[in-house]
């Protein structure tokens, strides 16, 4: 039985692991790194671009040539927040240089834990398995000119693709297995990472302090979900009440709010 990666305590104790860590990196940046240090709740100090925004995980590779934050998330975010993380990777370095030269390069990998809710700006729904931005000018012709190297890689497993190289497809495999299907995973063991993964967060291996602060993270999730669902019914009671004011009609009132028109009913006689 695996642990749930959709689970902050089981996601980092996975991705803490130097072995995990960089056979993760290898395989979806195609890049050797070796790191010292591997931090978790990253902060900067000063804060930049006036936000104290946290990485989940930070780690810089010994040569101090490479930084790379792996994020995990469950929700959208629109991803003004991942790209807002990512430029701030990059400026941060401007707090001790000299001049504008960027001597690190940044790499930013983000994993969604479930379906994209948000479309294009045409209105074109987003369903994309891996998702690429890189900071590089190219040509009129489309020539790119390698300046740079920074990254921004988006991986979401919920929306498979036959093209998705089979090193990735590894990684999203563990990912939506570990929450899917824990019980009975179908993953590379020939790969070392995803072998030390699958170790780590067996349930077997989990420590009691680490299944209780699983759990916790868990039932915050839950009372969040709850308190959320609250919100919008709450929001569209105000809604329904505001249309029964107007002398609008069950029919309208439920296509409108969604509510059944029973519900309705029942507002209309508290009123």
């Amino acid at each position: 039985m695996l642990g749930n990666l959709d689970n902050e305590v089981i996601f980092k104790k996975a991705f803490t692991n130097k072995i995990v860590f960089k056979a993760f990196v290898r395989d979806i940046l195609g890049i050797e790194i070796e790191v010292d240090k591997i931090e978790t709740e990253k902060r900067f100090d000063p804060k930049i671009g006036y936000v104290d925004f946290e990485l989940d995980i930070f780690a810089e590779s010994i040569d101090r040539r490479i930084v790379i934050e792996i994020q995990r998330i469950e929700y959208d975010s629109h991803f003004d927040r991942f790209l807002h993380y990512f430029l701030m990777l990059i400026a941060e370095q401007q707090k001790n240089a000299k001049e504008y030269n960027i001597d690190q390069t940044v790499y930013v990998i983000v994993v969604l834990t479930a379906p994209y809710t948000i479309n294009e700006k045409n209105g074109k729904p987003i369903l994309d398995e891996v998702l690429l931005l890189e900071l590089n000018p190219q040509t009129l012709k489309g020539e790119i000119r390698d300046l740079y190297g920074h990254q921004f890689v988006c991986l979401n497993p919920n929306h498979p693709n036959e093209d998705t190289p089979p090193q990735i497809r590894d990684w999203l495999d563990l990912i939506y297995q570990s929450i899917h299907n824990p019980a009975r995973p179908i993953l590379n063991t020939g790969n070392e990472g995803i072998r030390k993964a699958i170790e780590l967060i067996s349930f077997e291996n989990l420590t009691p302090e680490e299944r209780a602060k699983a759990k916790n993270k868990e039932a915050a999730k839950i009372v969040l979900a709850k308190t959320e669902q609250h919100a919008k019914q709450e929001e569209k009671t105000e809604i329904a009440k505001k249309l029964i004011a107007k002398g609008m009609d069950n029919e309208f009132i439920a296509d409108t709010t969604g509510l059944t028109p029973a519900q309705i009913d029942q507002l209309r006689t508290e009123i």
